[in-house]
C-alpha cells in the first residue's frame, strides 16, 4: 500500500524531471534559434560588406581579376570565419575566398529560381545549396549585386558549417544540463524532509486514531503544524477527541445512575417478596408491604417512561400539529393548584406575578404543563417549611419568560452547570429526593429546547430560580 509520503515523493520527483526535460528542450530549441538568427544576421553583414567591397573596388567590371580586392576578401573571410563565394549574374560560382585560384566550388551553379529571386530583392533559403557545394550542413545567406545603373553584376554567397553553431548550443545546453541537474539533486535530497514534514501530523493523527480506538480517550495531537489546514484539522481532531471523552464519561455516569436508579427499586421489590414467600412478614402486614412493591413499581414504570419521552423529544422534536395556541397563565394556574396540599403541608408562601390579561403563547399545551409541574414540584421538593414559592410570567420582545423560584438551601456555583443532566442530583446520597428518579429538570430542558427556546437557573442568596421562554402569539 503506497503511503501519502511515497505519493509526495514520487510526484513531486516525477513533476521536477519533467520541468526539468521540458525547460531544458525548450531552452535548447529557443536558443538555438536565436543563435541560428543572430548568425545569420552575422552573415547577411559580411556580405553586405563583400558587396560594397566589390562595389568600390578599383576594377568595378570584373572584380575577379583584381588582386587587392582578392586579398581584401580572403582576408574578411579569416576575419569573419565565414567561406565566402562569389557568383556571377547567372549564379555560377566564379570566386572562392578559401582558396583563390584552383578552388572546387568554382563552377556550381545555383538554381535560376533563386538566382531571380535574389536580384528580385527576396531572401531565399539556399542551406541545401551551400550544403549542396561544401558537403556539409551549413547555414547560408546569399545578396545579389547590382551596377549603380541596375545592371546585374553578380551574387555574394557566405555560409558557415552548422557544426560551428551546434558547438555553440551544445555548450550551452551542457552548462543547463548541469546547472539542471545540480537544482533537482538539491531537490530530491530536500524532498523527503520537507513531504515528512507536512506528513507527520497526519501520522500522529492515524497513530492517536488508533489509540482511540483501543479506549484511550486521553490522547490528543500537537496543534503546532507548519500549515493552517493541517493546524485545523489537528484542532479538530482534538476537540473530537474531546468530545468522545465526554460523551464516554457522560455515558459511563448515566450507566452508574441508570444501575443505581434502578438497583434500588428492585432490590427492595425482591426483599419484599422474598419476606412474604418466606414468612418473615406476616399476613396481617402484608397488604402494606404490597402497597409498598406497587409504589416502587410504579416508580419504574416512571422511570422507564420519562426516558422514552425523552428520546422521542430528542430525535423527533415538537411536531408541528402539536402546536397550539393557549394562555401560559392559565397553565401555570392550573399546575400550581395540583400542589395545593403539599403547600399547605409545609405551611408556603405563594407570590404569583402573572398578568390579568394572560399570556397567550404558541407551543405544544401538554409538554408546557409538565414543565411548569416539574419545575413547581422541584421548587416545593427544596423549599424550607415556611418558605416562598414563586411564580412570574411577563412579556420580553416576541417572547413569554416564566420564572418558577423558591427560598431554601443555595446550589453551588460548580453544580449549576450539572442542574440539568439526566439523575443528577445536588444531594448525592439521594436521601433528601427519595422518591425521585433525576429526570424532571433534564425532560423541562428537552421540552424547552425542543421548542427552540432557553432554559437557565440562578441560585444565590438562599432564593433559586428557573427560567425559560417560549414564543409569543402577538
Amino acid at each position: 500500500m503506497r503511503t501519502t509520503f511515497r505519493r509526495q515523493v514520487t510526484l513531486i520527483v516525477s513533476l521536477l524531471l519533467a520541468a526539468t526535460i521540458l525547460l531544458g528542450v525548450s531552452f535548447w530549441g529557443l536558443f538555438t534559434h536565436y543563435v541560428i538568427r543572430e548568425r545569420e544576421s552575422s552573415l547577411r553583414g559580411t556580405a553586405q560588406s563583400v558587396v560594397w567591397l566589390t562595389q568600390t573596388s578599383a576594377v568595378s567590371d570584373d572584380v575577379t581579376t583584381s588582386w587587392d580586392f582578392l586579398r581584401t576578401l580572403s582576408v574578411a573571410s579569416s576575419a569573419s570565419g565565414n567561406d565566402i563565394l562569389l557568383c556571377d549574374a547567372g549564379g555560377k560560382v566564379v570566386l572562392c575566398a578559401q582558396d583563390i585560384q584552383g578552388c572546387s566550388h568554382i563552377g556550381y551553379q545555383l538554381p535560376a529560381d533563386k538566382v531571380e529571386a535574389l536580384f528580385n530583392g527576396e531572401s531565399p533559403d539556399l542551406n541545401d545549396e551551400a550544403a549542396e557545394i561544401y558537403g556539409q550542413k551549413r547555414v547560408a545567406v546569399a545578396l545579389a549585386r547590382t551596377s549603380s545603373n541596375g545592371d546585374r553584376q553578380g551574387i555574394v554567397l557566405v555560409s558557415v558549417e552548422r557544426e560551428t553553431i551546434s558547438e555553440l548550443t551544445t555548450g550551452a545546453l551542457k552548462i543547463f544540463m548541469l546547472t539542471a541537474l545540480a537544482v533537482f539533486a538539491v531537490a530530491l535530497l530536500a524532498t523527503p524532509f520537507l513531504t515528512n514534514r507536512e506528513t507527520k501530523p497526519i501520522q500522529d493523527m492515524a497513530a492517536a486514531a488508533r489509540q482511540i480506538a483501543h479506549g484511550n480517550l486521553n490522547v490528543r495531537v500537537s496543534t503546532n503544524c507548519q500549515t493552517e489546514e493541517m493546524e485545523e484539522l489537528a484542532v479538530a481532531f482534538n476537540n473530537m477527541a474531546a468530545a468522545m471523552q465526554n460523551a464516554d464519561t457522560a455515558r459511563q455516569e448515566f450507566v452508574a445512575n441508570v444501575s443505581h436508579e434502578l438497583k434500588t427499586p428492585m432490590t427492595t421489590i425482591a426483599g419484599y417478596l422474598d419476606g412474604m414467600l418466606d414468612g418473615t412478614i406476616p399476613q396481617p402486614e402484608q397488604r402494606h408491604y404490597m402497597e409498598l412493591v406497587s409504589t416502587e413499581v410504579r416508580r419504574l414504570s416512571r422511570l422507564v417512561r420519562n426516558m422514552l419521552e425523552i428520546s422521542r423529544l430528542k430525535d423527533q422534536g415538537i411536531p408541528a400539529d402539536k402546536l397550539a395556541d393557549f394562555d401560559l397563565c392559565e397553565a401555570a394556574g392550573q399546575a400550581l393548584l395540583s400542589f395545593e396540599q403539599r403547600i399547605n403541608r409545609k405551611h408556603l408562601n405563594v407570590d404569583v406575578d402573572m398578568p390579568e390579561l394572560g399570556v397567550t403563547v404558541r407551543a405544544m399545551p401538554d409538554a408546557v404543563t409538565q414543565v411548569l409541574y416539574n419545575l413547581i414540584d422541584n421548587a416545593v421538593k427544596f423549599i424550607d417549611d415556611g418558605g416562598t414559592l414563586s411564580i412570574r410570567v411577563e412579556r420580553s420582545g416576541n417572547k413569554a419568560v416564566t420564572t418558577v423560584g423558591n427560598t431554601g438551601p443555595t446550589i453551588a456555583p460548580e453544580e449549576l452547570p450539572l442542574i440539568f443532566d439526566r439523575f443528577h442530583k445536588t444531594d448525592k446520597s439521594r436521601s433528601t429526593d427519595r422518591d425521585g428518579v433525576g429526570l424532571g429538570l433534564y425532560i423541562v430542558k428537552t421540552i424547552v429546547l425542543a421548542h427552540g427556546e432557553d432554559i437557565y437557573v440562578t441560585s444565590r442568596d438562599g432564593k433559586t430560580e428557573f427560567t425559560f421562554t417560549l414564543p409569543l402569539v402577538l
